[in-house]
């Protein structure tokens, strides 16, 4: 299994963000550089009764249990076959960990203040106050996620209730 931690700053440059791009689809996503703990190679995930359709299950992360979701089914995109990109990106929702299947990480994106505009009004009838901007970069949008919002505040608090210590093979009850 391969892992890459990141140990960035938000900032680099002066009033310059750092984002970690990724796929679905076809679409272009970011996610503040902060949020992001670690980008790992897709494992063995375990499946959770009765959890959301979203929720793909947990996994052992070095001895930590790590709920993950899969962005493509609470986006209400057409699930895919996983292929040699498929990744789980681990954030930090406010101390709790959370993985993230994307189809591929891309790259860490330096954005100026002058390169991010608002989210445009799609109506009442969708919410979107999760996407926090849409980047420019060249001819490329990129939605700029809110990870936090993606999920509502019930769903985080039972995806909390997953993670945990977990169990080394000592261990005895």
């Amino acid at each position: 299994m391969e892992v890459l931690t990141t140990e960035m700053g938000s900032t680099g440059k002066a009033g310059t963000n750092k984002y970690l791009t990724f796929s679905l689809d076809q679409e272009e996503y970011g996610l503040d550089i902060l949020k992001v703990k670690e980008i790992i190679g897709l494992m063995e995930i375990t499946k959770v009764p009765r959890m959301p359709d979203f929720v793909r299950g947990v996994i052992n992360l070095r001895g930590r249990i790590i709920p993950v979701i899969e962005l493509r089914r609470k986006f209400g995109m057409p699930e895919r076959e996983d292929t040699r990109e498929t990744c789980i990106v681990v954030v930090d929702l406010d101390g709790v960990n959370m993985g993230v299947v994307v189809d591929r990480v891309s790259e860490v994106l330096d954005l100026v203040p002058e390169d991010i505009e608002e989210t445009p009004e799609f109506g009442a009838s969708l919410n979107a106050e999760f996407i926090t901007g849409m980047g420019k970069s060249g001819e490329r949008v990129i939605m700029l996620l809110d990870i936090g919002k993606v999920l509502l505040g019930e769903e985080l608090a039972s995806l909390a209730r997953l993670e945990g210590p977990g169990e080394s093979p000592g261990d005895e009850a």
